[in-house]
């Protein structure tokens, strides 16, 4: 793929409507922090040092694409604009850590954007596997083969007592980071997402909303994530957050049930009003157009709604971003209500799109 198709291109993969539980779990990640032992992590290392590193790497997949195919796309920090970095992580395929200084920094993200790799983050490598709905196993060894050829070939920085040496003491151990995105409108609207986000730090997860803050969540989404990697096996961090998300998942549609059934006409009337406004609105906020695609979405899982399909969540909710947008149109000098404009007309494209599908 090539980058201005990987810029432009408003469909995720690993965000489609199509996993497991996907009604609640939008998707599923996992991330391995690895080093090499004998050169200092990103923050310490001289430009000579980074130079190697990201030799090295090149290397390597270089060898692996000549072997299997052209795989991976090789995206240069050093050779992006800042909108266009900005655009990769609105897609979540990079950090923004990773991006703010692009000297030898380079990603490799795979044609199906579920897999990227980021070279010189804060650690040497930073390997991320995403998947669509509630599946980490296959994140979790799509990662794991990707570690092994490192490992097979580098000698990786390790400690038999601590585990893998990281950057950061959070990573310190295994350095796995997994985590799912969630859906939660029902336990928003019935005011349960709290104690949720309360009991999280007592099982060593934590909950996070994926935009706002902390005292308002936009779009109803969240993130939970493992916050221990040190003393734990990978199987037994897994294990934890897989208990703790198929618990969220119940109470969730619990929730959901009850709206259905205790407040069905108040339910009704924001879903409709909230496609209603996507359909025909000339100007979205972006706050705006996440919460109202929240309800659309809430309403289509629940069969409220069936004039279009689950699968225009992602096109909306990656062209809904403001650098996404000025990208798109090639021009990042746009007013505030030019862009609003303008999102109004991607969403009133992507829901047209959308809904002729579901007539077909």
């Amino acid at each position: 793929m090539a980058l201005n198709d990987l810029l432009r291109s408003d469909d995720l993969t690993w965000l489609r409507p199509t996993g497991t539980d996907s009604d609640v779990v939008l998707a599923s990640r996992i991330r391995l922090a690895r080093n090499f032992r004998q050169v200092p992590f990103p923050n310490r290392a001289d430009m000579n040092q980074l130079a190697a590193v990201q030799t090295t790497v090149d290397r390597l997949m270089d060898g692996l694409c000549t072997e299997e195919g052209a795989l991976f796309d090789r995206v240069d920090m050093e050779r992006l604009t800042p909108l266009q970095k900005e655009v990769l992580i609105e897609k979540q395929l990079l950090s923004r850590n990773f991006v703010r200084n692009p000297q030898h920094r380079v990603a490799y993200i795979s044609l199906d954007q579920q897999v990227s790799l980021m070279v010189n983050e804060e650690d040497h490598l930073r390997i991320q596997c995403m998947m669509a709905g509630f599946d980490l196993e296959h994140p979790f060894h799509a990662a794991s083969r990707i570690d092994d050829l490192f490992e097979a070939q580098f000698d990786i920085a390790f400690d038999e007592k601590m585990g893998y040496l990281t950057s950061c003491p959070t990573n310190l151990g295994t350095g796995l980071r997994a985590s799912v995105l969630l859906h939660l409108p029902g336990l928003v609207a019935t005011r349960n997402i709290s104690s949720i986000v309360n009991i999280s730090p007592q099982l060593g997860l934590a909950v996070r909303p994926l935009a706002g803050d902390e005292k308002e969540s936009v779009g109803s989404l969240f993130q939970i994530s493992n916050q221990l990697t040190l003393g734990f096996s990978e199987e037994e961090i897994l294990a934890n957050l897989q208990s703790a998300v198929e618990e969220i998942v119940t109470h969730e549609r619990e929730a959901r049930k009850a709206l259905s059934v205790y407040m069905k006409d108040t339910l009704e009337d924001e879903v409709w009003r909230a496609y209603g406004t996507l359909r025909y609105a000339r100007s979205l906020s972006e706050k705006e157009a996440l919460t109202l695609l929240s309800k659309v979405r809430l309403g289509i899982d629940l069969r409220i709604i069936g004039e279009v399909k689950a699968d225009c969540f992602p096109q909306i909710f990656i062209g809904s971003g403001r650098s996404y947008l000025q990208n798109y149109v090639e021009n990042e000098n746009l007013s505030k209500n030019e862009i609003d404009r303008l999102r109004a007309e991607r969403v009133r494209a992507v829901l047209e799109r959308s809904g002729t599908a579901a007539e077909g």
